[in-house]
C-alpha cells in the first residue's frame, strides 16, 4: 500500500493517508504522494474524499523529526502550504473525513478541504506555536474563516483542542457522524448528482472571498525554522515520545 492509496467509484475518489505507524503524520513523502494524485486528479470531473485507512485516526500532523530538520530554504518550498492550496483548489468539492486527531497540519489539511465530518472520536487543535513555529500551511487565515477570530486566537495562541461536538458548535466540521466513511459517501452521492460544470464555477466563485496571506506565512515560518527556539522545543517534544 502506498502513503495514500486511492480507490476510485466512479467520479468519487478516495483518498486513504496510510502511514499508520506515525497516526498519518505528514513527512514530505506522504505529502508528495498527496501531490500526485491532486495532479491526476485536475484531468477529469470527481470528487475526493480526504480519510485514514485506518480507523481512528486521520492526521496527526507534520512528523515533527522530519520538521525539526528544516531551514529557511525548506519553508520557502511551501511543502505543506503549497499541497494544501493545490487540494482546496482542486477544480470539484472535497471532503475530509475525521476520525480521529487533527493535529496542526492535520487540522490544516481538513480546513483545505471543502467539507468536514468529523466522528466522535475526532480532535482539532493548531499547537504549532508551542514548537516555536507557526500554522503556516493555512491554519492562519482558513481557521479564522471558519470559527471566527476569537475562537481561532484561543486555538492558535494556547493549543486549545476541541473535541467532535464543540468543534461542530464553532464551525471547523460540517457535522459529526458516527460512521464518517457512510456519511461521506451519502454526501458526495448528493453532490455528483449536480452539474460538474455548475459545481466547478460555484468553487471559483467562493474562492473569491479567501484572503491572500499564504506569503506572508512562507516568509515568517522561513524566519522560525532556522531559529534555536525551535528546534529545541521540538527536541524536547520528540523526547517525551520516545519516553
Amino acid at each position: 500500500m502506498s502513503l495514500v492509496d486511492v480507490r476510485r467509484e466512479g467520479a468519487i475518489w478516495w483518498l486513504a493517508l496510510a502511514r499508520p505507524e506515525k497516526r498519518n503524520a505528514l513527512d514530505a513523502a506522504t505529502v508528495g504522494a498527496l501531490d500526485e494524485v491532486l495532479a491526476q486528479a485536475h484531468r477529469q470531473p470527481c470528487l475526493l474524499i480526504v480519510h485514514s485507512a485506518t480507523p481512528g485516526m486521520f492526521a496527526a500532523g507534520a512528523d515533527i523529526a522530519e520538521l525539526r530538520e528544516r531551514d529557511a530554504d525548506a519553508a520557502f518550498l511551501a511543502i505543506n502550504a503549497g499541497v494544501f492550496e493545490r487540494l482546496e483548489a482542486h477544480r470539484w468539492p472535497t471532503i475530509a473525513l475525521i476520525d480521529g486527531p487533527a493535529l496542526g497540519g492535520g487540522c490544516e489539511l481538513a480546513m483545505a478541504c471543502d467539507l468536514r465530518i468529523a466522528s466522535p472520536r475526532a480532535v482539532f487543535a493548531q499547537p504549532e506555536l508551542g514548537l516555536g513555529i507557526l500554522a503556516g500551511a493555512g491554519g492562519n487565515w482558513r481557521l479564522p474563516q471558519l470559527v471566527g477570530v476569537g475562537m481561532a486566537r484561543r486555538m492558535l495562541y494556547t493549543g486549545l483542542r476541541l473535541d467532535a461536538e464543540a468543534a461542530a458548535d464553532a464551525g471547523l466540521v460540517d457535522e459529526v457522524a458516527d460512521d464518517v466513511i457512510s456519511r461521506g459517501a451519502e454526501v458526495a452521492a448528493v453532490i455528483t448528482r449536480q452539474s460538474w460544470r455548475a459545481l466547478e464555477l460555484t468553487k471559483l466563485a467562493l474562492r473569491a472571498h479567501r484572503p491572500a496571506t499564504t506569503s506572508f506565512d512562507i516568509t515568517a515560518q522561513a524566519l522560525l525554522f532556522d531559529s534555536p527556539d525551535k528546534y529545541e522545543r521540538m527536541t524536547r517534544f520528540l523526547e517525551r515520545k520516545s519516553r
